[in-house]
């Protein structure tokens, strides 16, 4: 098997296994209990929660843990009596979550940079939250988060003088970053981030909301009072201290990674070259996560190369693994002002711990050669 959708699933590593593993039998209690070992249990809780803060530069107490970036998203937009104003290639979590309000898009370039102008120009009085992924999950483009906050926090410093009230807050969705880029919350200016586990090595189903000081958020699940009371529900120790564990060692590794992926990215690149089709790259070479390879061969239908692919046992995506399973036109490419002609032919290759030098070879020689059938077959028809 060659896999290379590693931003829509990573596998549990071993470390992260053995480190939940006792939460599952031996340790099960529930942390609320008011015995000795519930209480140690809950300590354990506490502290991969500290863990998982620190990897962001936060503290514990800013963290809110959740089923998923999908809840942590709706979380975040809980309090929101104005207006949302997000990326156009935002994740459907985002897209969705805002539709409920007022909300308008910010465009971006043909790379996948978000067009700053614009961010300045619909960032009105009746903003309260911006929301722009820290690396979009089809492409890999990197925004430039900290000069986006710069822009956010001068619009609320002009609203405070003009005795404007509205609260105005920077969202941004970390899922696809957090293995690749060193996070800093304060550095960066975000008040709320939203965090995957799944995307990181760690479980699925485990998520995590950070809140910096302040900012007033209502419960969208309601019951015990857990989480500071946003979050109620009994706590998923296990899945906590996978996240954590998985967070702390994808800290550890970011620059040796990011230099792994970079070599078998331009190893792959180099084999789609000679496809008899010239390959269109994605996203912002300069500004992108260094495990995506996000292509075009315009004129070739994308998913039949997939299913081609996948009888070799080589995994690729159209894009979002949620947009792909309805079949919809990716709404990231046609936001970049891709043809309907590239969309259809554009394929997303994110690379994992799984793949060395020898599988990307394997799988760009693959690749160029299922395009060259899919041509010959498509003269056949039209002769």
């Amino acid at each position: 098997m060659i896999y290379l959708d590693f931003a829509a699933a990573t596998p549990v590593s071993e470390k992260v296994l053995l480190a939940m593993r006792p939460y599952f039998s031996e340790q099960f209690f529930n942390p609320s209990a008011p015995y000795l070992p519930a209480k140690r249990v809950k300590e354990a809780y506490m502290e991969a929660k500290n863990q998982l803060a620190h990897t962001i530069g936060a503290k514990g107490a800013d963290i809110v843990v959740t089923a998923g970036a999908t809840e942590s998203v709706n979380l975040a937009f809980s309090n929101v009596h104005g207006a949302i104003l997000y990326l156009a290639t935002e994740h459907a979590a985002v897209r969705e979550a805002a539709s409920i309000h007022p909300h308008a898009e910010i465009n971006v370039g043909k790379t996948g940079l978000i067009d700053l102008k614009d961010l300045r120009a619909k960032l009105n009085d009746d903003v309260e939250i911006v929301s722009i992924s820290l690396a979009n999950n089809e492409t890999g483009t990197i925004q430039p988060i900290a000069e986006i906050a710069e822009i956010v926090r001068a619009a609320r410093q002009d609203r405070l003088a003009r005795g404007v009230k509205t609260p105005l807050y920077l969202h941004s969705d970390a899922s696809q970053a957090m293995s690749l880029i060193d996070i800093n919350v304060a550095r960066m200016g975000i008040d709320l981030l939203t965090l995957n586990s799944a995307k990181v090595y760690g479980p699925k189903g485990v998520g995590a909301l950070y809140i910096a000081h302040g900012v007033k958020l209502n419960p969208i699940v309601r019951g015990g009072g857990q989480e500071r009371g946003l979050r109620s529900g009994t706590e998923n120790v296990a899945g906590l201290i996978g996240f954590a564990t998985a967070a702390v060692q994808a800290k550890e590794h970011i620059n040796g990674n990011r230099k792994k992926y970079e070599k078998l990215v331009e190893i792959l690149k180099n084999e789609l070259k000679s496809s008899p089709i010239e390959p269109i790259f994605l996203g912002n070479k300069k500004h992108q996560l260094a495990n995506f390879c996000a292509v075009s061969f315009p004129g070739i239908d994308a998913e039949r190369l997939i299913y081609k692919l996948e009888e070799q046992e080589i995994f690729v995506s159209t894009g979002a693994a949620c947009a792909a399973s309805k079949g919809e036109k990716s709404h990231v490419l046609t936001a970049m002002g891709l043809s309907d002609t590239e969309i259809a032919g554009s394929i997303r290759m994110t690379l994992g711990a799984l793949n060395d030098e020898e599988q990307m070879h394997k799988a760009g020689k693959a690749i160029v050669k299922a395009i060259q059938e899919e041509l010959s077959r498509m003269k056949g028809s039209n002769e």
